[in-house]
């Protein structure tokens, strides 16, 4: 199962506790100097001395819980890093490698299963964004222009005048292509645009735009998204923050949970020191219905690792970001 694919099951809780920080330097040890403090690898006795805590922490919880050592799950420890590399970004998998494959999740996702009747050749089952889906997407198109066809009726109009004949099926394909991105992959799009830099100041994107649909309302949000990250010695081909928010925005979506997943997209992609995404919003089911606030803006931001723990990084970023 492919590590994009885990993120469209997560919800906004999911995702916060996939973030693993202790993997990144808090804040007390920062300082403005990137350079000397946050970039360069951890020395012998430190690393020595994080060894010795974490062998304690296992020896009292042997000691306390009467079990074997090796029945004691150990502490979470940081990334062993070569150079002058931060400390990488790892998320949390229950155990379970992100990018494995050929093997289902050991508790469905859904109730069907692959011996379900009627359902014996399907290999959908455990995506709860897109339940159940043929084996591409345009097959879906035949229902999806019948359920059109009956909302038109529903709502008092002639499917069969010449304004509507077409209208369900052009319908059907415009809902397809506003929610293309749950055939787009984290893999495909990157197709192998990870590359060793020796850069480890920020890179920032921002103002990429983004079109997405409300899942509550099924009506259109849209704004802008800006990304930035600290590289530890692999960047990413620029184009390729932009096709990672196409991904996700292409999506029935909360913004929320949208910009959690960009985050984690990136992190996913290039293990950086941080990640820092914010996304600018503004949401139909707000303008065109409900209290219908036109000018209303949602800003939504998720900081990861040093943007999270460095106030100087986050106030750095968002003075990029807020400048003209």
């Amino acid at each position: 199962m492919s590590f994009t694919r885990q993120l469209s099951e997560m919800s906004a809780s999911e995702l916060n506790d996939a973030i693993d920080d202790t993997n990144f330097p808090q804040a007390h040890i920062l300082s403005r100097g990137r350079n000397n403090s946050v970039c360069s690898t951890s020395s012998t006795s430190g690393t020595s001395s994080l060894a010795d805590r974490q062998q304690n922490q296992t020896e009292e919880a042997t000691a306390i819980a009467g079990t074997p050592v090796e029945e004691v799950a150990p502490a979470p420890a940081l990334v062993p890093v070569a150079g002058n590399q931060r400390p990488r970004l790892i998320l949390k998998t229950n155990g379970s490698s992100p990018d494995s494959d050929g093997t289902q999740p050991k508790t469905p996702m859904t109730p069907r299963t692959s011996t379900t009747p009627g359902h014996e050749k399907c290999t959908f089952h455990h995506d709860l964004e897109l339940d159940h889906k043929p084996p591409t997407r345009e097959a879906l198109l035949p229902d999806m222009a019948r359920s059109y066809r009956l909302l038109l009726g529903g709502l008092g109009e002639n499917p069969d005048r010449q304004g509507l004949i077409k209208t369900p099926e052009r319908a059907a394909k415009a809902m397809l292509y506003f929610t293309k991105g749950y055939d787009q992959s984290l893999e495909d799009v990157l197709n192998g645009a990870v590359f060793d830099e020796d850069h480890d100041e920020m890179v920032v994107v921002k103002d990429i735009e983004m079109f997405s649909m409300c899942e509550h309302h099924l009506v259109p949000f849209y704004g802008k998204v800006s990304i930035g990250y600290l590289p530890c010695n692999k960047i990413l081909g620029l184009s390729k923050l932009a096709r990672i928010v196409e991904i996700f925005s292409r999506r029935l979506q909360v913004q929320e949970r949208l910009t959690k997943q960009i985050a984690v997209a990136v992190t996913q992609a290039v293990q950086p020191a941080g990640v820092a995404v914010v996304v600018e919003g503004v949401h139909m089911c707000m303008v065109m219905r409900g209290v219908q606030k036109i000018n209303s803006k949602t800003v939504t931001s998720t900081m990861l690792g040093v943007f999270r723990d460095d106030p100087k990084t986050r106030e750095e970023f968002l003075n990029l970001v807020n400048s003209k």
